[in-house]
């Protein structure tokens, strides 16, 4: 068989590539110039092909193992590869519910400059960093505005206060475009995440909700939140490469967090997609299988990726900071 070159592999845009996969007990190689996983079967071996020319992220979860030249093809495809324990949630998280990222990127020197020297000339100015920060929050509350009251979301039985939630946006982007430091603003996210909790869980009669932050095994919608928040960690870290922006420069969840910046982007659908889908499926009774696959089926129709790659082109063109020559 013909060698695959990289070229042809990156056709597809990654914002229009369609799967999320996760792996867990099986074994990733190269067999007939195709990357395959290797599952057993009594004394069977059973192969399955990985379309990595239409993939996203991998999620590598216990039980497998990869080889060299797995790697070498999902890089020219421009896979980003996770690797995380049962569930989807990254083996090595850490004591507070954040997450220390182990993703391996694919690596080339071809990718976009243009989107990383309009973030690097504003991202050392406090105030700049400031405003960029508030419009990932405006777009995150406009997100959730229009997932929120999206008719598929009420047919599943997810109905929340469009009045309280309105009135809860509303006051939040006020209450956003005053805050005076990072910090503040800070204060106020995670203020409106505890608020619209309440609300996500109203909306499906779940009843008292605590979100815990240690993995709590006895209540569904924490674990489910844990893990469809790693898809979008991934979908965020994704775009993130696609557009040549390294994961440390954040302008929210600080300067000196590694992977920080993965956790800006990755919060412009946590909310707005995976905190609806978390409450439904525990009302449902979902298993973590059938939960994984309606995140990603929502992430997909939502065109979370898309939404991701254009809102951090718009931050990194609209305060980029323009050098005249003396």
């Amino acid at each position: 068989m013909d060698e695959i070159s990289p070229s042809s592999l990156k056709t597809i845009l990654h914002s229009k590539r369609a799967n999320i996969y996760y792996l867990e007990y099986c074994r990733l190689l190269v067999n007939g110039g195709r990357v395959e996983y290797v599952t057993d079967a009594g004394k069977k071996r059973l192969y399955w092909n990985v379309p990595i020319a239409n993939t996203t992220t991998l999620l590598l979860g216990p039980g497998t193992s990869i080889t060299q030249a797995a790697v070498r093809e999902l890089a020219k495809a421009g896979v980003m590869i996770g690797f995380c324990a049962g569930g989807g949630t990254p083996l090595f998280a850490g004591t507070s519910g954040v997450a220390d990222f182990y993703w391996l990127s694919p690596q080339s020197e071809y990718r976009p400059t243009e989107y990383v020297q309009g973030w690097m000339s504003f991202w050392f100015d406090d105030v700049r960093r400031l405003q960029a920060a508030k419009a990932f929050q405006v777009m995150r509350y406009d997100k959730i505005a229009m997932t929120w009251r999206a008719p598929g979301l009420q047919k599943v039985g997810f109905r929340p206060d469009r009045d309280a939630l309105d009135g809860l946006l509303r006051e939040s982007k006020r209450a956003v475009q005053a805050m005076p430091d990072t910090q503040s603003l800070l204060t106020e996210e995670a203020r409106i995440t505890k608020a619209l909790f309440r609300m996500a869980a109203s909306a499906v009669s779940y009843g008292n909700f605590i979100r815990s932050r240690d993995g709590d095994a006895s209540d569904p919608a924490n674990r489910f939140l844990d893990h469809g928040n790693y898809l979008a960690y991934g979908l965020g870290a994704t775009a993130l490469w696609v557009l040549g922006i390294p994961h440390g420069f954040a302008v929210l969840h600080g300067k000196t967090r590694r992977g920080g910046l993965v956790f800006d982007v990755a919060d412009l659908v946590k909310d707005a997609l995976i905190m609806p889908q978390a409450f439904i499926s525990a009302m449902r009774g979902d298993d973590e299988t059938a939960f994984r696959n309606a995140c990603t089926d929502t992430l997909i129709k939502n065109q979370a990726l898309d939404f991701m790659i254009d809102a951090v082109k718009a931050i990194s063109s609209e305060f980029k900071v323009t050098i005249q020559n003396p």
